[in-house]
């Protein structure tokens, strides 16, 4: 009976120390030299995702090192690809040369947005066209030969040109803006040009009414400002007005500086550069003309 207990005692212990090591951690490693630790592959032992990949499009097939090495050896220098051109600038860049080659196409008339210092498509599109009409090769970037030519056909930008004061490329002064001093507001290019004597002295963009409350047009006159003005009809803070007709004005806008063109006015002609804006109020003068056109 005791020989009996200890035999099962025994059993017992050498289950609970199997049991043990199969739930526990790694499992050890076999010595060196036994049949366990002798395999074919470079990287026996380790888990599956440790393998090295080969990076192929799905459904391609491996090729074999063999195979990879011989393609690489017999592969003839001629095989390599001729070294391409330099390009200066490129669709992706952003930096200040991309913002000067951009006033330069603004001053050739191939684009009308201000520049941004941002290479996108409507510059691709701008020097594409340059380069296909000086007989250069249109790729839509700028190799050193195209940049040459872009210099040589305008000026250097002045500061105004390279950060424009407004998005909005201004358009050519209504008639009745020419003479005097006057706030010479454009619906269409959604623009107002401050000009004294036919000469613009300072721009900005600008914001008009929504089709239920649209912004009168027409010649008025500045009737009064107020620096600090609250709407009585909408409880909206108005800074810097200046009234010209009834209740609509030109004046800085909050929503407009947040939200830009997502948005419309009551009929009042909003400004987004408070900086600006702030400018022209200490400028323009009651009676002062206001031209609002299409």
């Amino acid at each position: 009976m005791q020989r009996q207990r200890v035999i099962i005692r025994t059993i017992g212990v050498a289950t609970a120390v199997a049991l043990a090591a199969t739930a526990c951690g790694p499992q050890k490693t076999e010595p060196a030299g036994s049949a366990s630790s002798v395999s074919s592959s470079p990287t026996a032992g380790s888990p599956p995702e440790a393998s090295p990949s080969t990076d192929n499009k799905p459904g391609e097939a491996s090729a074999s090192p063999s195979a990879s090495a011989s393609a690489s050896a017999s592969a003839s220098p001629s095989a390599s690809p001729s070294p391409s051109v330099k390009q200066l600038m490129a669709n992706g860049d952003e930096n200040e040369q991309v913002r000067e080659l951009q006033a330069r196409l603004r001053q050739l008339k191939l684009m009308s947005v201000a520049p941004t210092g941002f290479y996108g498509s409507k510059t691709t599109t701008a020097v594409k066209s340059y380069q296909s009409k000086n007989g250069l090769n249109a790729t839509g970037s700028v190799d050193e030969a195209t940049w040459k030519k872009i210099q040589a056909a305008s000026k250097k930008p002045t500061a105004d040109e390279l950060r424009p004061s407004t998005v909005n490329e201004v358009d050519a002064p209504d008639p009745r803006c020419m003479q005097g001093r006057v706030m010479c507001i454009s619906k269409e290019s959604r623009t107002l040009a401050w000009m004294i004597d036919g000469k613009v002295v300072s721009t900005m963009d600008v914001r008009f009414g929504s089709e239920n409350t649209p912004t009168r047009e027409g010649v008025f006159n500045v009737g009064w400002k107020a620096k600090e003005w609250t709407s009585t009809l909408y409880h909206t803070p108005m800074p810097y007005a200046m009234f010209f007709s009834g209740g609509q004005a030109v004046h800085f806008s909050a929503d407009f500086s947040a939200r830009g063109y997502n948005g419309a006015s009551h009929g009042c002609v909003n400004v987004r550069d408070k900086g600006k804006l702030s400018a022209l109020f200490d400028q323009v003068q009651v009676g002062d003309k206001v031209v609002v056109y299409w």
